[in-house]
């Protein structure tokens, strides 16, 4: 068995992937358009690692999508999680769970799924202003 990829429903396309590749940072692979479905899915991975990969499927013909909360998340390991999250918030994106604690962040799409940042090995030592930054909404 070998895991392919998850895949998440977006409900616009553009700011989708304005979130996922200009500011998480995720690479586009591949694009397919089934006509006569009428949507259009976008596989994306973190560089260097195109075995882990998320399926934006967009369906052309508007729905509304709830429940993005009981999906669970995605998560990535980055290099710094404070450098990451200032980057992400510099472009507009709320964290939702500041990496207080040096380790772990959560932000949310646009469609409300959240997105797990963690730090690759061991946590950085805490820093402000992230050390006292609150929780903004759900994550």
């Amino acid at each position: 068995m070998k895991y392919l990829h998850t895949m998440v429903r977006v409900s616009n396309l553009e700011e989708s992937l304005e979130f996922y590749c200009d500011k998480l940072g995720l690479r586009e692979l591949r694009r397919v358009d089934h006509e006569g479905g009428r949507f259009t899915l976008v596989f994306l991975a973190a560089p260097g690692d195109d075995a882990a990969q998320v399926e934006l499927t967009y369906n052309w013909d508007p729905e509304k999508l709830e429940a993005g909360r009981n999906f669970g998340h995605l998560a990535y390991a980055v290099d710094d999680i404070y450098a990451t999250c200032q980057r992400l918030l510099d472009r507009g994106v709320v964290i939702n769970r500041p990496p207080r604690d040096g380790y772990m962040a959560f932000v949310r799409s646009p469609d409300n799924i959240s997105v797990e940042l963690l730090q690759r090995g061991a946590p950085l030592p805490k820093q402000e202003p992230w050390s006292s930054m609150p929780n903004t909404g759900e994550w």
